[in-house]
């Protein structure tokens, strides 16, 4: 029986047994990783170089792509990593910063999403309010919170997670170290420690549900007022990407983390783990885009300047001859 202090490694979850499947997971994981780097890289550039789109809503979609790289970029790579060299490990040290990062930046995320739900609300509900409410400043200011928060959310859980002692094993039922199969891993009587960072967390996740549920109650109390149709499409269709995201995240992360452990099993937990680790940062982008002309718009721009730039570029590259 290992304890915590003789632990130098952890062994995650190999994907596949053999090394065809796992080749074929790396090329799997390697699709969809680049998939998410182009789709929020993309974002991030249109609405840092457009500026149609320096607006409120826009400045919180270009925080939403950096943590959904961060996000999946803490994750994917090491698995890909293992897969590739037909590896299992990951040093204590790895480990240790793979949860502080991965919590950061899902926790963070969460924070901004409730943030975004503020901001369709007061664009919907408060509309001659909303440069006051929402200015250049207050947004900076809720952007910085939600970062800072989710920065005291991680060092809290990463604390709490690993001063349990490691009694059972080092071997982690997970692609990545994951707080819940961690905890697996500790002596039976440090589940104690855990109540206060579970009430704590709960309490604030429970707060940003509520607030984003009465934000959504009061959004679409309102537009069903609205008289034109079209309105009311115009405003559903800025709601629903937000919505949409916030669904796919809240859920299968509170199934993860909340479901009772008679029903968890290897393949339910995985399969759980990349539906709210690694589909969200990879869809994030195309449900954002997908009904957005102005994102559309903005995507073509960069498409177009990209095709200018190799065409000049060829144009004036120098000729060898024979």
């Amino acid at each position: 029986m290992p304890n915590s202090s003789s632990i130098s490694e952890f062994l995650l979850l190999a994907l596949a047994d053999t090394r065809q499947l796992q080749l074929l997971h790396f090329w799997l994981l390697l699709g969809i990783y680049l998939a998410a780097l182009l789709g929020n890289g993309l974002i991030s550039t249109a609405v840092a170089c457009d500026h149609r789109l320096h607006t409120p809503m826009y400045f919180f979609l270009l925080n939403l792509a950096l943590l959904d790289l961060g996000c999946i970029s803490t994750t994917l790579p090491k698995a890909m990593a293992n897969a590739l060299w037909h590896t299992r490990a990951i040093s204590y040290t790895g480990c240790v910063v793979q949860v502080f990062l991965f919590v950061f930046f899902i926790s963070a995320e969460y924070f901004l999403l409730t943030i975004m739900a503020y901001d369709r609300y007061v664009a919907i509900c408060k509309p001659l309010h909303y440069g006051t409410l929402l200015g250049s400043r207050a947004c900076a200011t809720m952007a910085a919170a939600a970062w800072g928060t989710g920065l005291l959310y991680s060092l809290l859980h990463t604390a709490s997670t690993f001063s349990m002692p490691l009694c059972q094993s080092n071997v982690v039922h997970q692609f990545f170290c994951e707080i819940p199969q961690l905890v697996k891993l500790s002596c039976s009587n440090s589940f104690l420690k855990e109540i206060f960072v579970l009430v704590v967390s709960a309490s604030v996740a429970l707060g940003c549900f509520a607030f984003i549920l009465f934000s959504y109650v009061q959004i679409f109390s309102a537009v069903l007022r609205m008289p034109s149709e079209q309105g009311q499409h115009k405003t559903f269709s800025t709601c629903l990407p937000h919505l949409a995201v916030l669904s796919l995240f809240v859920s299968t992360a509170m199934f993860a983390y909340l479901k009772p452990p008679s029903i968890s099993s290897p393949s339910l937990d995985l399969l759980v783990a990349v539906l709210y680790s690694v589909v969200p940062p990879a869809v994030n982008p195309l449900i954002y885009s997908l009904r957005n002309q102005e994102i559309k718009d903005a995507f073509r721009k960069i498409l177009l300047y990209t095709l200018f730039l190799h065409q000049n570029y060829c144009h004036h590259s120098p000729k060898t001859t024979t």
